[in-house]
């Protein structure tokens, strides 16, 4: 990928993977035909096969340079999805899945995929599902992870909205008392051995992402998306601060670039990678460090 610092090497640690089952399932809480899906989102659906759409995203990947990317099981549920893909394509892909800790399958569910060896993180949305990370079923789930002590847990925190549920007028009963990293606090330095990766630099709780992250060095901050949550800062803030921030804090070890990537015909978000790669440049980051945030930080993570 061309960058600032000339050619880089790329590992998005943030794209997720849209499978036909992850639309089957959005039509079924509609109430509609997969299909009907089409004319409401005007996006490219996948066919039933993941490894097709592992294909797809290999190829489109490639044509931006990207060498290695992380795909989220984007509903709970369809993680076979995602072991396809990763089954296909080990070099190219680690795999998360989403998990509900309140269904009483779930740590099961959770067990069998991630001793597939091809599921890497489970990732938590506490307000989407609306527990506490502190909650024992939470906690029956991190027990599974820290017996896979190559495995991470992805946390969601903060602002959460999902786009595809507001296109489709799903309802999103989300509940954001759960979604403070602070919460994390206690949890991160209970299981050590776990890597925990908070998305969105916190998603509008920078400051408290910040001090987790100062007080756990077994957290990681994600930089995916647009980080429209800057609008909720007192003072304003661009990426530019953000980043110096976060770099002072967490030191860019523990930086993750993430492009947030979804659906097709879009594709890989390179505008993200423009943004933040230009907003590093312009606070004088080196290759070296470019690197780590880029590509090294997540190879290194699951290495």
């Amino acid at each position: 990928m061309h960058s600032p610092w000339g050619m880089l090497s790329i590992a998005d640690a943030h794209v997720h993977f849209f499978s036909h089952r992850f639309f089957s399932l959005l039509a079924g809480q509609k109430g509609v035909a997969v299909n009907q899906l089409d004319p409401l989102l005007n996006w490219r659906l996948p066919d039933e096969d993941p490894e097709h759409l592992a294909d797809a995203w290999v190829h489109e990947l490639d044509q931006h340079g990207v060498s290695k990317a992380a795909l989220i099981a984007s509903i709970p549920g369809d993680a076979d999805s995602v072991i396809a893909a990763v089954r296909k394509f080990p070099e190219r892909f680690f795999g998360y899945m989403m998990v509900d800790p309140t269904s009483p399958t779930a740590a099961n569910e959770a067990g069998q995929a991630l001793a597939s060896g091809h599921i890497h993180a489970l990732c938590f949305f506490p307000a989407m599902h609306r527990y506490p990370m502190q909650d024992a079923r939470a906690t029956a789930l991190l027990d599974v992870l820290a017996a896979h002590p190559h495995a991470a847990a992805f946390v969601h925190c903060g602002v959460l909205s999902v786009g595809v549920r507001k296109q489709l007028a799903l309802p999103s009963p989300f509940d954001m008392r759960y979604s403070n990293p602070i919460d994390l606090h206690a949890v991160a330095l209970r299981y050590p051995q776990i890597r925990f990766i908070v998305p969105h630099f916190g998603g509008g709780y920078f400051r408290e992402a910040l001090m987790l992250a100062d007080l756990c060095p077994n957290v990681y901050l994600d930089t995916s998306s647009s980080n429209r949550w800057m609008r909720y800062e007192e003072a304003h803030i661009d990426l530019r601060v953000v980043f110096r921030r976060a770099l002072d804090v967490a030191g860019p070890q523990r930086l993750l670039f993430g492009s947030d990537s979804s659906y097709f015909p879009r594709g890989w978000n390179a505008s993200i990678f423009d943004a933040q790669s230009k907003a590093l440049y312009e606070i004088g980051i080196t290759e070296e460090i470019a690197r780590q945030i880029f590509c090294d930080n997540l190879l290194h993570l699951f290495h």
